[in-house]
């Protein structure tokens, strides 16, 4: 018996890096998980087949998320999905599409930023907003953040304002749902060894820094950042609502004494 037996799931973003490995976590304690994914037919099949060869059950749901109408055919490909499982209801939304941006101010032009906005904010509001009447009492909310709303970096500034505004959402919506027993959290992952950072990751002396800033010494992996998710996402997460969770292994907390 999983944790997260007769339960579903609505993981955004899940063919992939963090979300795959949160979509993995879900059905490997019972759920059956919706796996949102922007374009990517090959890596949502894979995701969708890794889960059900390990007797987990899901489905994959396309809408290419900063387009019209998008949010629309989420949840059109959703209840479809959940129809198609003897399933109605939602128990667990983890807003974790997001989209990545390495640009100074400077540099920052009026429609990469709207198009960040778009994305990590808007679209991931309107998500909740849909998900609402879905959503079971007792349910939960994830939103994926990020620890560079903590670690200023000034190649992030667009990325990084969306990040701090999609957290800033987690208590006010903790508050309002709380009659409920919806609990609202906010994960903010460091970096974690995903596609993302695969050309970062390849280079030696880039990892030994980042490594020598991090409290517990090594660059993170999609599976840390899923296991917070999932014990958010189950029966001991209940008493936790409104708050934000560094997943970092303590990057840049300050000076690291010598050995």
């Amino acid at each position: 018996m999983g944790e997260l037996d007769g339960r579903t799931a609505l993981v955004t973003g899940g063919s992939r890096g963090i979300g795959r490995a949160v979509a993995l976590r879900l059905a490997a304690e019972g759920a059956l998980v919706a796996v949102h994914y922007g374009g990517n037919d090959a890596a949502a099949t894979e995701t969708v087949a890794k889960i059900a060869e390990s007797g987990g059950r899901a489905f994959a749901v396309r809408a290419l998320f900063g387009e019209s109408g998008a949010v629309d055919r989420l949840f059109e490909g959703l209840t479809a999905g959940l129809a198609d499982h003897d399933a109605d209801g939602l128990d667990i939304l983890v807003n974790n599409a997001g989209i990545h941006s390495v640009t100074s101010i400077g540099k920052l032009t009026e429609e990469e930023f709207e198009r960040l906005l778009a994305v990590n904010v808007s679209t991931p509001v309107f998500v909740v907003q849909r998900a609402l009447p879905l959503l079971r009492d007792g349910g939960r909310i994830v939103n994926m953040g990020s620890a560079a709303t903590r670690i200023a970096n000034p190649l992030q500034i667009g990325y990084t304002v969306t990040k701090a505004a999609l957290a800033a959402l987690g208590p006010s919506l903790a508050n309002e749902l709380g009659r409920r027993g919806i609990t609202v959290n906010t994960v903010e992952p460091g970096v974690v060894l995903t596609d993302m950072i695969a050309p970062y990751a390849a280079v030696p002396e880039a990892v030994a820094g980042l490594e020598s800033i991090t409290a517990l010494g090594r660059i993170g992996e999609p599976e840390d950042v899923a296991d917070v998710v999932a014990f958010l996402a189950g029966s001991q997460g209940r008493w936790v609502t409104g708050q934000t969770i560094d997943v970092s292994g303590g990057t840049y907390l300050g000076p690291i004494a010598a050995e």
